[in-house]
């Protein structure tokens, strides 16, 4: 008797632990259907990145209105400069030989006025001397014409002798600019950066004005150009904070504040962005024009709020139907239920929770995982839970 009792005990004991064992695999199970992720209390940065290169605010470019060869040189790369200094010399021998010949022709064109003006003066003369004899009958009436058209001819001739010497005058100037300009003249005080021409090198201004110099006024205030995609344009704002690095720095931050948004767009392969410049202080003349930056525009910033994963926000519930509304699956009491939610500001990786039954420390489904018997299906789960 006593032993059927301990057989009877020992099986009950056993049932007892293989249905607990049970129990737990079949929980376990359960809940490694789903991959969570707790919510947290924190932090969330957004930002907007974007590429750039390092300018100077202004640039001067340096050309030559004239052509001719390059005779000498007076700035170099790097060479500091003033406004008003002699930086380059065109072969001024052409022009100088343009001038004397225009000077020539200023004489000539002064003499030919003294003769015509000579030759008016005798026919006006003439003219009253023939007139006064017309009146005494002394001499034809065409004598008098004739002394008329001779006297309208010197006119004319004085006229044009004039014009002739204002034309000669005007070119004398020309060819006293033309020499001038020989004489390449820095036209604000700064740095050169670029230097196109070297000496004996020919230089031709006939369609369009070459560049000999280019010059940058104050190397201490740069700004960066960036191209900002057209879905992230609308967060920019002028007067906003940006940061950035450039390669031979990467380990340095810089600071800057956005000093314009250009409203002509660049577009590039169907991708369209816009210029938008960086103001910032070089005065430790660190940066160089032509560097490469990596800009980082924090658009938003906020402290001690609820987040979620941006991965529970796409997660969608096998067989479920789909929502309008936006919102998560939390696990509850072990079981999926959809919380309806209303997300505010994102860094891409998690999102502001502004609306929501939702509350810190509980887990949200972010994907479908963990172990299945054979043959189950991973998009056939428990049937979900609205809430």
């Amino acid at each position: 008797m006593k032993k059927k009792r301990k057989i009877i005990l020992i099986g009950a004991l056993t049932l007892l632990i293989l249905t607990g064992l049970s129990i737990f695999f079949l929980t376990s199970s359960k809940k490694s259907e789903f991959k969570t992720v707790k919510v947290q209390r924190g932090q969330i940065i957004q930002r907007v990145t974007a590429t750039g290169n390092v300018n100077p605010v202004t640039t001067i470019i340096v050309g030559t209105r004239v052509s001719g060869t390059i005779v000498a040189l007076y700035a170099d790369y790097n060479s500091q400069v003033k406004k008003g200094q002699l930086i380059a010399q065109i072969d001024p021998t052409p022009f100088e030989n343009e001038l004397k010949q225009s000077e020539a022709e200023v004489l000539n064109s002064k003499a030919a006025l003294f003769k015509a003006e000579v030759t008016l003066k005798d026919s006006e003369r003439t003219f009253k001397r023939k007139q006064e004899l017309f009146k005494r009958d002394l001499i034809a009436r065409s004598e008098l014409d004739d002394a008329e058209t001779a006297l309208n001819t010197a006119k004319a001739q004085y006229e044009i002798a004039k014009a002739q010497l204002k034309k000669a005058e005007a070119g004398l100037r020309q060819a006293q600019t033309n020499l001038g300009y020989t004489r390449i003249v820095s036209p604000v005080t700064g740095v050169v950066i670029a230097k196109n021409v070297e000496v004996g090198q020919t230089v031709a201004a006939s369609f369009q004005t070459p560049t000999l110099f280019t010059i940058a006024p104050d190397l201490t205030k740069m700004q960066v150009d960036t191209n900002v995609d057209e879905a992230d344009i609308s967060k920019i704002k002028v007067g906003m904070e940006a940061e950035f690095t450039v390669d031979a720095y990467p380990e340095r931050k810089f600071k800057g504040v956005v000093s314009q948004i250009r409203l002509s767009p660049t577009i590039t392969q169907n991708v369209v962005t816009y210029n938008v410049v960086i103001s910032f202080d070089n005065s430790q003349m660190m940066l160089k024009p032509g560097m490469t930056a990596n800009v980082t525009f924090v658009v938003e910033s906020k402290k001690d709020i609820l987040k979620i994963p941006n991965a529970a926000l796409r997660f969608k519930m096998p067989g479920s139907t789909p929502s309008k509304q936006q919102g998560v699956w939390v696990m509850r009491s072990g079981k999926p239920v959809r919380i309806n939610i209303k997300t505010g500001v994102s860094d891409g990786e998690w999102s502001e929770v502004l609306e929501g039954d939702i509350k810190e420390g509980e887990e949200v489904i972010v994907d479908v995982g963990g172990t299945q018997k054979k043959g189950q299906s991973q998009s056939s789960p428990r049937p979900p839970v609205r809430f």
